[in-house]
């Protein structure tokens, strides 16, 4: 796949790739991977519906990487980073910065300007101390992705994209945004863009390194 062609990886594709591969991966790789190739799939025929587009696809990054689920935000956002951080290493073609400089440079450069999925906004906003300067905040937030950018340091960008994204989760799945709300269309539809990209891109590097130790699941099959 180059940051150039028509449309994401497929499920399709991707299932097929791990029937292959599953005899010899853990039990652990083998679940999360079907997992999370199981919301990419019903995300695919989920073609009028960004809200629930998005939810899935969110739930289905949730399968790929998630570990201790009793983490707070702050530990959550650290193991996306952790996540990130591998992933990245063990990218060696550079798709996810492809995708990221090539593919979304706009639809990232809107996320990061938009307040409204920036959390020290929410914050300030429902009364919280030390957050003031969040105006400011937003605009070091915009220069220090663009450094990362600059200096292909894909980590911090999909570190700060995500924890875009993240606000936005929680808008959404806590019931602070209304249903097809033409408030959030423009960063729910890229939201959904961006991650429709990413996920397969993180599943497909998931399965070329069934010899990384992915973690065990939190909720893994039991008896």
């Amino acid at each position: 796949m180059s940051e150039h062609d028509a449309a994401p990886l497929s499920y399709a594709a991707l299932k097929t790739k791990q029937k292959l591969l599953r005899d010899g991966f853990p039990a652990s790789l083998g679940l999360r991977t079907h997992r999370a190739l199981s919301w990419l799939c019903r995300a695919e025929r989920e073609t009028d519906d960004d809200d629930v587009r998005f939810i899935l696809l969110w739930i289905g990054f949730n399968a790929a990487y998630a570990a201790d689920l009793r983490a707070t935000q702050a530990g959550e956002r650290s193991a996306f980073a952790d996540y990130f951080r591998t992933l990245i290493g063990l990218d060696a073609e550079g798709r996810i910065h492809a995708l990221l400089w090539n593919r979304f440079p706009l639809e990232i450069s809107l996320l990061l300007e938009n307040k409204y999925v920036f959390a020290p906004f929410w914050s300030h906003h429902n009364g919280a101390d030390g957050y003031a300067d969040w105006e400011r905040r937003l605009v070091d937030s915009q220069a220090v992705s663009r450094r990362a950018l600059e200096s292909h340091d894909t980590c911090k960008v999909l570190s700060i994209v995500f924890d875009r994204l993240y606000v936005l989760r929680n808008q959404i799945m806590h019931g602070g945004a209304t249903w097809n709300s033409r408030v959030n269309r423009n960063q729910v539809h890229d939201g959904a863009d961006v991650l429709g990209w990413l996920l397969p891109v993180f599943i497909d590097i998931m399965l070329d390194h069934g010899d990384h130790d992915w973690g065990p699941p939190y909720y893994p099959n039991l008896p």
